[in-house]
Order: structure tokens, then sequence, then C-alpha cells
């Protein structure tokens, strides 16, 4: 367990980013194409970053390969397509943490270093550059300010009576990530370890919310945020911000990440080691690393991987940042490892039915 300013490994001033060598850019552009897969436009701001990405190198064709797939689904195609140099092979992939060392183990990425490697924190990389964290985002709180005075500014806080049949999760804990994640970081808020013990400390925190009333059961989304069913709601503070710009003060509304329990869920980049136009790919890595391609992923409220390096360096954009709640509250973000996510799921999804006892829909 690191927290992201533990992890970052920097030299004593913020890495100057170097542009991509013209041997590569050359490269790239004989290929002519790079082929992604699972990148909807309105996912963390990729509908910029692409039309970023082209504008710069209008030589090499985005060829977009199913926006709405999932993890599983990039890494079944894969598989599919490894003899295949045709338009249906991805060439990078976008995939949750827990997959990035599933698809390095089954030898289907291929390594490769961007030039701000020593700007992504460790905790979220892998040593030889397999696969690396891009952006992500801490569960926040976000309130309909309407029906809620007082805005919450911790977990403990959500147990007080003024929050009566207010409270509730982005998900059912028994199948959303999403929702298992905010057991883990109520957990996290408790003093316990990422793993089994946050699982298990998270399960009691939402126990003792349900015994006194104050946990709504409905899955919260900006509907039922807007409409009062669901007045404090759990969430990625990316969905949460945009939430916020769907109800557009109607009614006004808060996001505010936590004091403690501050959990990062991250996504990783990886390059398929059956890549057709692996210059592109690596292109492609360069601009998502680069100041430009973190500000575009911020400007859609996920927090790029530089984040923390960025912001000593002035290198972040203002509105976007005003955009968003304090820096110094990213500052304490915990990046489970895989293995304690595992196990904080398996303590989660196994005993909430019988620790918690509500039938979240």
């Amino acid at each position: 367990m690191l927290s992201l300013t533990t992890a970052l490994v920097m030299t004593t001033s913020a890495v100057a980013y170097a542009e991509p060598s013209a041997e590569l850019i050359e490269a790239a552009k004989k290929e002519g194409m790079l082929t992604t897969i699972a990148l909807p436009h309105s996912w963390c701001g990729y509908g910029d970053v692409i039309a970023g990405f082209k504008a710069k190198y209008p030589e090499i064709q985005v060829n977009e390969l199913n926006p709405d797939a999932g993890s599983a689904d990039e890494v079944e195609a894969i598989k599919a397509n490894k003899d295949n140099k045709g338009p249906q092979a991805p060439d990078v992939v976008d995939v949750g943490l827990a997959f990035g060392p599933q698809m390095k183990a089954e030898g289907l990425l291929q390594p490769y270093k961007v030039s701000t490697w020593d700007e992504i924190p460790d905790a979220i990389k892998d040593a030889e550059g397999y696969w690396y964290g891009d952006y992500y985002g801490v569960l926040s709180f976000i309130v309909n300010k309407d029906l809620v005075e007082n805005t919450p500014a911790d977990w403990a806080d959500l147990l007080k009576p003024e929050y009566a049949g207010q409270v509730a999760l982005a998900g059912d804990p028994r199948t959303s990530n999403q929702a298992i994640l905010g057991v883990l970081a109520a957990g996290l808020s408790k003093g316990a370890k990422p793993g089994e013990e946050s699982g298990k400390a998270g399960l009691e925190f939402f126990a003792e919310l349900n015994k006194a009333g104050n946990f709504v059961p409905v899955t919260a989304k900006a509907g039922t945020i807007a409409q009062g069913a669901t007045p404090i709601s759990i969430a990625w503070d990316y969905n949460a911000l945009a939430w916020k710009d769907e109800i557009n003060g109607n009614p006004p509304v808060e996001v505010v990440v936590p004091k403690t329990g501050v959990l990062a869920g991250v996504y990783v980049q990886g390059i398929s080691a059956y890549a057709p136009h692996p210059n592109a790919a690596k292109l492609w890595m360069e601009y998502l690393y680069s100041d430009e391609g973190q500000n575009l992923w911020l400007k859609g409220y996920c927090h790029p991987a530089r984040f923390n390096a960025m912001a000593k360096a002035g290198k972040i954009d203002q509105a976007l940042l005003d955009a968003l709640p304090p820096a110094e509250s990213y500052e304490a973000a915990v990046f489970p490892t895989v293995e304690e996510q595992n196990a904080n799921k398996a303590a989660v999804t196994g005993g909430w039915d019988t620790v918690v006892g509500a039938n979240v829909q």
C-alpha cells in the first residue's frame, strides 16, 4: 500500500517532457494507422484526447474498435487476433489495474517506457514497462445541497443522525467494482489495511450505517441525486463531476473528497505484443503521457498519472484545477495492489448479505 506522494519517484526537479524522436514519428507515419479499443469519447475526455492525437499526427488514421467494450473484451480481442494484422487487431489497450499483470503474464503485452516514465508512480507501473497507470479517480461524495445543509467532510460524518435516509453507493457491492472499492475506502478510514482487513472493516461501517437508517439501498446516478432519492452518493470523482455538469445547478450539488480513506482507482495502458502498428502505438503512448495528453484527461475530470509532478512544476491548467476539489485532497490517495483489491473484493462480496443485509438495486 503506497500513497501517490510516497510512491512518486522523481529527480530533484520535474522531468522535462521531450518530444518523441524523429525516427519514431517517421516510423509511425509510415505505418499510417493506430487501432484502439474500448475508448468511449465521454470517458475521461477520450474524445478530446483522440482528436488531439489526430491533430498532431494527421498522417495516422485512428481506427476505433468497439468503444463500449470492457477490459475483458480487450484481452480477448488481442488473443483472437494474434495472427491477424488487419483492422480488427488492437494496437493498444486501456484496462483496469488488475488486468495489467494478467496480460503481462499471458504474454499479451510488449514493453515500452515513455519519455516521462520517472513521473509515473512506482505503485502503478510495471518495472519493466509492460503496463503503466494512465489516470485515476478517487472516491468522493456528491451532495444534493437542496436537501443536505451540512456537507459531510469524512466517512465518519456519514453516521450522523442528520443524514438519515440519505447515503448511497454508485452500485451493488456484490457486483460493482466502484461499490466494492467504496467499502474498501470506508475500511481504510477506520484504520484498516487494504485487503481482507479493509473489506471486513468496511462491511462493519456499512452495517452501522444501515442500522442507523442512513444507508439507502439504491444505486446512485445523476438522476437519483437530482431527484433526491440519493442525496449523498459515493462515486468516483470523475463520475461525480460529470454528473454535476449533467445536473447543471438544478439542484446545486457539491463534490468533496473525504479527509481519510482516500482511495484511488487506476486504469493502465499497454501495447499489444501482436500490435500491427507498434510504432504508432508507441507514439500514442508518448502523446498520452505528454503534458498535453495528461491535461486533456484532467479536462475530463480524471487525474492523470503525472498529476502530482505536473502540479509541482506548474504544468497544469489552472482552470482545470479550479473545476476539481483542491489538489491537496489527492495527496493522501492510496493505490491498493491487485492482490489487496482481490482480497478486499472476496471479503466484501462474500460478506455483504450477512454483515450488512441491504439489497442494493
